[in-house]
């Protein structure tokens, strides 16, 4: 075969398990029904925890579902199958919710913790693609998973059966999500540490310069001495207030620039003639990546902020935002 026939066969194949996988996915959705629901609503009703059990990949399947859940604001954590019956057991309770994830729904380990967690109280979701099998009939709900084939071309490795799974986990995660009215804020509550929580934390008032590192200038100001308070304030503009403080304009380096190509000797010129006026503004209190959308919406550098009356309370630029990792 030639390097190209090898490359057409390999997208070929490529295209072929993502079909499959796709219209697993497509299916499983189709058979959605009155036990979902039931699943959810046995979920909310739960006292304890949501405990996710499997071996093999239906396990890492699990795991996955548990993190997601655990994420979302479903308290969860996953048991392996196999530690379970070797004393994990002892973690579940009357009050918790058991769902367990097996293909062939024969799985001997999960078989062998089922009647004890029921036998305790418990409930049980199972997860199978063989709403005949064992685990299917011992449970309170039964999802299906059932897929026509796996995306493995000798239709063996689970592929389809184990995406079809984890979508199935998902939908019950954003369901429960929903249910719960969990929003942005809550789920960086649960993201403090990365990227998400910088960005759905962190307020303008954490990353703005305060208002004494803003350069303040008047409308009379002639513009050589607005430049040098500009170089001293460090953000590439200054605050035009009036008398009585009030923000009437700002004189950035895109001012200048324009002026010069209108005026040329700018010398004897007022900030006031060439300053632009309402300028955009933001709360202290708004988040910071309101303040990069607002920047990037008008391609502005720089943001002035304004409190309830409308009083200067400080400023940032994009620098401010990538120090603080927003952007």
């Amino acid at each position: 075969m030639t390097s190209s026939a090898a490359a057409s066969h390999t997208l070929d194949l490529a295209r072929r398990v993502l079909a499959i996988e796709a219209a697993a996915v497509l299916k499983t959705a189709d058979r959605l029904g009155d036990s979902f629901a039931q699943a959810v609503a046995l979920i909310l009703a739960c006292r304890g925890r949501v405990i996710v059990s499997g071996i093999g990949k239906s396990g890492h399947i699990g795991r996955k579902i548990a993190a997601t859940m655990a994420s979302t604001g479903t308290p969860a954590y996953f048991v392996h199958a196999a530690e379970a019956v070797h004393g994990d057991l002892g973690m579940i309770t009357r009050d918790d919710v058991l769902i367990a994830l097996s293909n062939s729904g024969e799985n001997d380990e999960l078989l062998t913790i089922v009647p004890l967690v029921k036998r305790q109280g418990g409930k049980l979701i199972a997860i199978t693609g063989n709403a005949e099998s064992a685990l299917a009939r011992e449970a309170n709900i039964h999802l299906d998973a059932h897929v026509e084939e796996e995306a493995c071309p000798l239709n063996l490795a689970p592929t389809a059966s184990t995406t079809a799974a984890l979508a199935l986990g998902d939908a019950l995660a954003v369901a429960l999500l929903d249910a719960r009215g969990f929003g942005a804020e809550d789920f960086a509550r649960s993201h403090p540490g990365g990227a998400l929580g910088r960005k759905l934390l962190t307020h303008v008032s954490d990353v703005m310069q305060p208002v004494d590192r803003v350069a303040l200038v008047s409308a009379a100001t002639a513009v050589p001495a607005a430049l040098t308070a500009i170089s001293r304030g460090g953000l590439g503009m200054a605050a035009v207030l009036d008398v009585d403080g009030t923000l009437t304009g700002i004189f950035t380096d895109g001012d200048l620039r324009r002026a010069l190509e209108k005026l040329g000797d700018l010398r004897m010129i007022a900030v006031g003639e060439i300053m632009t006026r309402n300028p955009r503004t933001i709360g202290p209190e708004r988040l910071a990546v309101e303040a990069v959308e607002i920047m990037e919406r008008y391609k502005i550098n720089q943001l002035l902020v304004t409190d309830a009356a409308s009083q200067l309370v400080g400023a940032l630029n994009m620098h401010d935002l990538f120090r603080a990792k927003v952007v």
